[in-house]
């Protein structure tokens, strides 16, 4: 039984995803009409294409600025894309000025795991080791292992779920972005500042 795909479902569901007008018309036919199936189509294609343009040239971008809390709180951040056409579109402003008010609410620790100082990775390991104390060997590992990665999660950027909606992570948030806009982008850097911090 084939679904009869009409004009309305396709608006919905690009209104509802930001993908393109042929890509939801192409997921809602390969779903049958079911706009749940669709979006979940819509995600994965996002992350093909996202990992297609990851090695392409992101050398164009914004700095933008976000105060919080009556200037007690304030951050810089980052963003790069690959033109400068894509910098000055509205939606590429929004996505760099919710990653900065992202920012100043979970002050996360740097980018990406790879980025994270040695030390307090070492620092990290030695809490989580005292607190395991007493529990067999394999389990010593096991729980050190999953405090680190609970750690790094909540302290990497990349890792956070997303403040405006915590179902995603700001990595998916930002592969989202990369398939919609349709270039490669890249969280390079931020600053936070807090009064008295």
């Amino acid at each position: 039984m084939s679904v009869q795909i009409n004009a309305k479902m396709v608006g919905q569901l690009r209104e509802s995803t930001g993908a393109g007008l042929m890509d939801c018309k192409k997921v809602l036919v390969e779903a049958e009409g079911d706009f749940d199936q669709a979006v979940e189509l819509l995600r994965k294609k996002g992350m093909a294409t996202a990992a297609k343009k990851a090695g392409r040239d992101a050398s164009d971008g914004l700095v933008d600025a976000y105060i919080h809390l009556g200037g007690k709180v304030g951050v810089l951040v980052e963003v790069s894309c690959e033109s400068d056409f894509v910098a000055k579109t509205d939606d590429f402003k929004s996505f760099v000025r919710d990653i900065a008010m992202h920012i100043a609410a979970t002050n996360p620790v740097c980018v990406s795991r790879e980025e994270v100082d040695p030390e307090i990775v070492a620092a990290e390991r030695k809490v989580a080791e005292s607190q395991a104390e007493g529990k067999p060997a394999r389990a010593i590992e096991q729980i050190v292992e999953g405090k680190l990665n609970k750690f790094l999660s909540e302290s990497c950027l990349l890792e956070q779920a997303f403040v405006k909606d915590p179902d995603q992570t700001v990595q998916e948030l930002l592969t989202a972005m990369i398939a919609k806009m349709g270039e490669n982008m890249a969280i390079k850097r931020f600053a936070r500042f807090q009064i008295g911090a």
